[in-house]
C-alpha cells in the first residue's frame, strides 16, 4: 500500500471529536469548576511580568527593558483567531503578511518583530523554550529562508495574557532572541470558564469563519487543578485573483481561473495546564496540545495549452486528463504536539525549577487536481508529496535566591541555570509518482535522496544578577555560555539599568550580544520543485534544487558550512508615569547582526552548471542554498502611551497610542564564491538584499479607544501601515508601496452575568493595497494583482459576531 493511500484513508473526525467533547465537557460541567480566582479588574493590564527578569514581583514600570502585556481581553478585540494576526493588530513592531501562492508558507505563515527574521524572535510558552516548525519558507515571501514557530498553532481559548519583552536576551535564554522574547502565558486554576461560538465572513461573501471554543478549570483533589482549552474552527478560502485574458486560444480565456488568497483551513487544538501540590515546599505541573490543521492553498494555474517545443509560433495541449487547464491544490496536514512537566519549588531560600521539556511540529503535504507531465496520459491527479518534522527535547534547571546586600537598598537576585537541548530535523520521501520526472505539478514530491534525518545536541549554563541599588538606580547582569554538537560554543552577555529622576520619569538602557544557531532546516532541508522565475521578461517555470550545505552539489556551487549569526543589541528608553492612569514609554534601539543567514537568489544555471550536476543526478534549470550571506543594522524607535479616563458609575475610557518607525540596512556582504563569479552568477543578488532591509513597512501606528459603559463596550482602532517596496533584480521593475489606513470597530454587550455578545467589523472602510503594476512583480497579467507583501492582506471589509457564556 503507497504512503498516499495511507495517509488519505486516516480520518480527520478523532481529532475533532475528541476536541468537541472536550468544548462540551467545559460547557455542561461548570457546577464542578471552582469560583474564579482573583484576577486583575477587567481590562487592567498585569503589572507583573515574569519575562526577562527572575527576581520576584518585578512591574513593567520598574523594568529595564520595554515588555508590553497583551490581556485575554486584548487578544478577543479583534474578528480573528489567529494569534499571529491578533499579535499584529495589537503590536505595532510586529508584522505579518499573509503569504498565498507560496506552497506550505500559505499554510504556515510566519511573523517577523522589529523587521527581522522571523526566527530571530524567541517564542515561549509559560517560560518554556517552543519548538519551531518544520516548515522552510524558500519562496520569495516574508520571512524567506526562516523556520520560524508557527504561533497559529496556539489557540486564544487556551492563552491568559502575553509577554513581549522588546529586546535583545540570548544571555538570559539562549538562541534565537535577538529581535526580542514572546512567552505565552496560558490560563490556569480550577477556577471558572467560558465558551464561545464565532462567525464571520468577508464583503466579498467567501471567506467564511466558524468556530467554537472554550476553556474550563477542575480540581486535581484538593491540592491540585487542571485547565482545559479547546479550539475547533472552519475557514472558508477567499479569492481577489483577476480573470485570465493572457491567450485567446485558451479554453477558459477571460474567466477567473486562479485562486489568490487566504487558504481554506480547518485547525482543530486542545491545550491541558496543569498543577499539583506534593507538599509544602514542592509543586509538580504538567501542559501540553495536540492540534491538527488540515490546509487547502492554490499554486499557479497551469493553462491548457503550452508553447509547442518544435514550434514557438505554436500551442499544444499540457495534458489531455484537464483540457481546460488545471489548478494544483496542496492539501497539507500540520500535526503540532508538546508536552512539558517538571517540579519546582523552594530549598534553603532557593527557588528551583527541573523541568523536560518535548515538542514536535510536523508537516505532511498532499497534491490534488494535477499530473505529472512526464507520466502523460497515465499520471494520476492525486500526489503524497512527503513530509517534514521538526523535534526538540529540552531539559532545564533553574534556581534563583535573594541576597541582603548591606550597600543596595535592596536584595540581590542570584539566578543560575543548566540546559540541555536535542534537536531533530526530518524529511519523509513523497510517493514515486510525486518526483518521478519533472515531478508533480504544483510542488514536486521529496525524493529518496532528500530524505534522512539529522540531529544536534547543545548544553549551556548561565548566571544572572539583578539588583536595586539605590531607591533611584536598579540593575542587572547576565552571562551565558553554550556548546552545540554541531559548530562549537558561544558566549552571550547582557547589561541593564534604569534610573528614576522621580516618580514619574525614569530612563533605561541595555547592551548585549547574543547569537542564533543555524537551524536544522537551514542546514539539511533539500528539494528539486519547480519554481517561477522572470526570464525575459516572461514568467517561468523552472526545476529548481535546493540543496544542503554540506551535498555535493552546493559545494559544487560554493556552499560553505553555515555559522552562527552574531548579535549585538543597544537600546535606551524613556519612561513617563505622572499618574496610575497615564503611561508613556519612548525606547530607541540598533541591533547589529554578523553573519545573517539568507535563503541564496535561485541561481540560472547555464549549460556547464546544469551538465555538471546532472552528472551528480540532480538535472536542474536552478539551484540555491543556505549562506551566511550579509552584517545587518537595524535601528528603530518604539513609542508607547495609555491613558485611562474614569467616569461616573464606573465607566471608563482607555485610549492607546503606539508607533513603531524601523529601519534595516546593509553593512556588509560576504564575497560571492569564486566559482558563480566564473559562471557570472550572484549567490546573493540585489532581490535577496532588498527584501530584508525595504519589503516590510517602515513603520506602523495606531491609536485604540475603549469604551465601557453600564453592561455595553465599544472599541475601535485605526491603524496605519508604513510603506514597503517589493524589489526585483531590476530597479525598474520595483515597486513602491504607498501608506494604508485601516479601521476596525467592535462592540459587545452583558445580556446577564454570565452572556457576552460581540459584533464587529475589520477594515470598516474596505481598503485593499494599491494592485501590482510591474510585470517583475509576478503579477502574471493581472491574475494575481495583489503583492504578498501587504501587511494586512487583501481580503477587504470582514463582518463578524460572537456569542459567548462563562461562568
Amino acid at each position: 500500500m503507497s504512503s498516499s493511500t495511507v495517509r488519505s484513508q486516516l480520518p480527520a473526525l478523532p481529532v475533532k471529536t475528541v476536541i468537541a467533547a472536550s468544548l462540551i465537557a467545559c460547557f455542561g460541567l461548570p457546577m464542578q469548576a471552582q469560583a474564579q480566582q482573583e484576577l486583575p479588574a477587567e481590562g487592567e493590564l498585569q503589572s507583573v511580568v515574569v519575562t526577562g527578569t527572575f527576581a520576584k514581583n518585578r512591574r513593567t514600570i520598574d523594568s529595564e527593558s520595554p515588555i508590553d502585556i497583551l490581556t485575554s481581553r486584548d487578544l478577543q478585540s479583534t474578528g480573528s483567531a489567529e494569534l499571529a494576526t491578533v499579535l499584529a493588530r495589537l503590536l505595532p513592531s510586529l508584522n505579518f503578511a499573509r503569504a498565498t501562492g507560496a506552497d506550505a508558507s500559505d499554510a504556515v505563515r510566519p511573523a517577523q518583530l522589529r523587521g527581522l527574521s522571523p526566527d530571530q524572535t524567541l517564542v515561549l510558552v509559560n517560560g518554556k523554550r517552543r519548538y519551531t516548525s518544520a516548515v522552510v519558507n524558500v519562496n520569495g515571501s516574508l520571512g524567506r529562508g526562516s523556520a520560524p514557530v508557527d504561533l497559529n498553532a496556539i489557540p486564544l481559548a487556551a492563552i491568559d495574557h502575553v509577554e513581549v519583552l522588546r529586546d535583545g536576551a540570548a544571555a538570559q535564554y539562549g538562541s534565537d532572541a535577538i529581535a526580542g522574547v514572546i512567552n505565552i502565558i496560558l490560563k490556569k486554576g480550577a477556577a471558572g470558564g467560558d465558551i464561545e461560538v464565532g462567525y464571520g465572513q468577508t464583503q466579498e461573501r467567501d471567506g467564511k469563519q466558524k468556530s467554537i471554543k472554550g476553556s474550563a478549570g477542575f480540581k486535581l483533589g484538593d491540592d491540585g487543578w487542571v485547565r482545559v482549552s479547546a479550539e475547533v474552527a472552519e475557514r472558508d478560502p477567499t479569492n481577489r485573483a483577476g480573470a485570465d485574458f493572457r491567450n485567446p486560444l485558451e479554453p477558459r480565456y477571460g474567466k477567473v481561473n486562479q485562486r489568490y488568497g487566504d487558504p481554506e483551513s480547518k485547525p482543530a487544538t486542545i491545550f491541558l495546564n496543569s498543577e499539583y501540590r506534593i507538599n509544602d515546599s514542592v509543586d509538580w505541573y504538567a501542559f501540553g496540545n495536540y492540534g491538527k490543521r488540515d490546509t487547502s492553498a492554490a499554486a499557479t494555474w497551469r493553462t491548457a495549452l503550452i508553447p509547442d517545443p518544435n514550434n514557438a509560433k505554436l500551442f499544444v495541449q499540457r495534458t489531455p486528463i484537464f483540457p481546460e487547464g488545471f489548478l494544483p491544490l496542496q492539501n497539507s496536514t500540520l500535526t503540532d504536539q508538546s508536552l512539558v512537566t517538571g517540579l519546582r519549588g523552594e530549598a534553603a531560600g532557593w527557588r528551583w525549577d527541573a523541568s523536560l521539556n518535548y515538542g514536535s511540529n510536523k508537516f505532511e503535504l498532499d497534491l490534488d487536481n494535477t499530473v505529472n507531465q512526464s507520466l502523460g496520459a497515465n499520471s494520476p491527479t492525486h500526489f503524497y508529496a512527503g513530509s517534514l518534522k521538526n523535534e526538540q527535547t529540552v531539559f532545564n534547571l533553574d534556581a534563583a535566591r535573594e541576597f541582603p546586600v548591606a550597600a543596595f537598598s535592596g536584595p540581590l537576585t542570584v539566578a543560575v541555570g543548566a540546559e540541555a537541548r536535542h534537536e531533530k530535523y526530518s524529511i519523509g520521501a513523497g510517493d514515486a509518482a510525486s518526483y518521478t520526472g519533472g515531478g508533480s505539478q504544483g510542488f514536486a514530491g521529496f525524493r529518496p535522496a532528500n530524505a534522512g534525518s539529522h540531529s544536534r545536541h547543545n548544553e549551556s549554563i548561565y548566571v544572572n544578577l539583578e539588583a536595586e541599588a539605590t531607591k533611584n538606580l536598579s540593575g542587572g547582569v547576565a552571562l551565558r555560555h553554550e556548546r552545540y554538537s554541531d559548530f562549537g560554543s558561544t558566549t552571550s552577555a547582557k547589561g541593564s539599568a534604569r534610573y528614576a529622576f522621580t516618580d514619574a520619569l525614569s530612563l533605561r538602557g541595555t547592551v548585549s550580544s547574543g547569537f542564533r544557531a543555524p537551524s536544522l532546516a537551514q542546514q539539511y532541508y533539500t528539494i528539486t520543485t519547480t519554481n517561477f522565475q522572470v526570464v525575459n521578461g516572461t514568467n517561468t517555470a523552472i526545476e529548481t534544487g535546493t540543496f544542503a550545505v554540506n551535498t555535493p552539489q552546493a559545494r559544487a556551487l560554493g556552499a560553505q558550512d553555515l555559522k552562527p549569526e552574531k548579535a549585538r543589541n543597544y537600546s535606551l528608553g524613556l519612561q513617563f508615569q505622572p499618574n496610575r492612569n497615564f503611561t508613556t514609554s519612548i525606547d530607541a534601539y540598533r541591533i547589529d547582526i554578523d553573519n545573517r543567514i539568507l535563503f541564496s537568489a535561485n541561481l540560472a544555471l547555464n549549460d556547464k552548471l546544469k551538465s555538471q550536476l546532472a552528472a551528480q543526478g540532480t538535472p536542474v534549470g536552478a539551484a540555491r542554498y543556505f549562506t551566511n550571506a550579509v552584517d545587518t543594522r537595524t535601528e528603530g524607535v518604539d513609542i508607547v502611551s495609555t491613558y485611562r479616563i474614569d467616569l461616573q458609575d464606573k465607566n471608563r475610557l482607555d485610549l492607546t497610542a503606539a508607533y513603531n518607525h524601523n529601519k534595516s540596512t546593509v553593512q556588509k556582504i560576504a564575497d560571492n564564491p569564486a566559482i558563480l563569479t566564473a559562471n557570472n552568477l550572484k549567490l546573493i543578488d540585489r532581490q535577496s538584499i532588498d527584501r530584508i532591509t525595504v519589503a516590510s513597512p517602515k513603520d506602523k501606528f495606531s491609536l485604540a479607544a475603549d469604551y465601557s459603559f453600564g453592561i455595553w463596550n465599544a472599541h475601535g482602532v485605526v491603524t496605519r501601515y508604513g510603506s514597503f517596496t517589493v524589489p526585483q533584480n531590476d530597479v525598474k521593475l520595483d515597486q513602491t508601496y504607498d501608506p494604508q489606513w485601516v479601521l476596525d470597530l467592535s462592540g459587545s454587550v452583558k445580556l446577564d452575568k454570565n452572556w457576552r455578545l460581540v459584533a464587529g467589523i475589520d477594515n470598516v472602510t474596505n481598503r485593499y493595497p494599491a494592485q501590482v503594476t510591474s510585470n517583475g512583480n509576478l503579477n502574471v497579467n493581472g491574475t494575481q494583482p495583489y503583492s504578498i507583501f501587504a501587511p494586512n492582506g487583501f481580503n477587504g471589509r470582514y463582518y463578524y459576531a460572537k456569542a459567548g457564556y462563562s461562568w
